[in-house]
């Protein structure tokens, strides 16, 4: 059973919002906030003090090291204001806030140099990203290359193989592997590497990722949160939702048995499963791309 619904990303034209906003109207924001991500942040907790681990879920809280707390704190956008009260400078502390003339507001000086060399290189591999042409043949073959030959099955009592080990081997050796991602790359299974078609070493790792990689776009995530608190808490929201999608299609399309999950597969190794694949991989391509400009610009804007 599936711990709440795949959330769906709203990527409709954001609607325009009061520049300085009330404490009511913040609050407010803060609560529907706290509210949306508690959907996820609470069965991971829950979870965890059980000792028990969700082999698709949990990725998004212990891959990407943003903590529960920090991802349900809330944040303005970046053309929002808040007016000056108690209550706003206690949430909104400085250096990073400032308030004067009644208004809190960010304070881009209150940026580290290093903290702005890492804005700087998220906003390369953005832009990089971006302006490489995409693509959508790898059908998820990672996932198979991980666990060629038997090599480390994660989640093997939980998420076990749908398929005989023999199955997994000759699919992988039947299709050309082209993963761009090192950080999926990096977990192959070692007789798996050199059937990469694409050379690939952490050193040049930002050179290689494109907008059609399902990692690619959920590392959308990982830009955000770096981000934060600058671009604000409902980019961040629309950035981690996408990254819920990804990755439920990711493991769907691999060769774990999720039925008691809930998931059924997505059945790359047959012609009809890389059709499903690249379909709604191109659909989330679409979304990854929106959010893709709009965390340009935010970066952008801050160094």
């Amino acid at each position: 059973m599936l711990d709440t619904d795949v959330p769906t990303t709203a990527l409709a034209a954001a609607p325009v919002l009061p520049a300085v906003l009330t404490a009511g109207e913040w609050q407010a924001r803060a609560v529907a906030h706290l509210e949306r991500v508690q959907q996820w942040t609470r069965p991971f907790r829950e979870r965890r003090s059980r000792g028990e681990v969700h082999p698709v879920y949990d990725f998004l809280f212990q891959y990407y090291h943003y903590s529960g707390g920090r991802l349900e704190a809330w944040h303005p956008s970046p053309d929002e204001s808040l007016e000056d009260s108690p209550a706003a400078r206690e949430r909104f502390p400085s250096p990073v806030y400032e308030a004067a003339n009644g208004v809190i507001r960010r304070n881009a000086s209150a940026l580290a140099p290093a903290e702005r060399d890492t804005l700087s290189r998220v906003l390369h591999v953005l832009r990089a990203t971006r302006d490489r042409p995409a693509n959508f043949g790898c059908y998820g073959i990672h996932e198979w290359a991980m666990v060629y030959g038997g090599h480390d099955v994660r989640h093997a009592e939980i998420a076990p193989l749908r398929l005989p080990q023999a199955e997994v081997d000759a699919f992988v050796e039947s299709r050309p592997v082209a993963c761009s991602h090192f950080d999926a790359f990096r977990f192959f299974a070692p007789a798996a590497k050199p059937m990469n078609r694409v050379p690939l070493a952490w050193a040049t790792r930002d050179d290689t990722v494109q907008p059609g990689c399902i990692h690619a776009n959920m590392d959308l995530y990982r830009w955000a949160y770096t981000a934060m608190p600058w671009i604000g808490s409902d980019l961040l929201w629309h950035c981690f939702a996408l990254a819920v999608e990804l990755r439920v299609l990711d493991m769907q399309a691999g060769p774990y048995d999720l039925a008691a999950r809930g998931f059924a597969p997505v059945r790359v190794e047959t012609a009809a499963g890389r059709d499903e694949y690249q379909r709604r991989q191109r659909e989330l391509s679409v979304s990854a791309n929106v959010l893709r400009t709009r965390l340009i610009e935010a970066v952008a804007a801050i160094v």
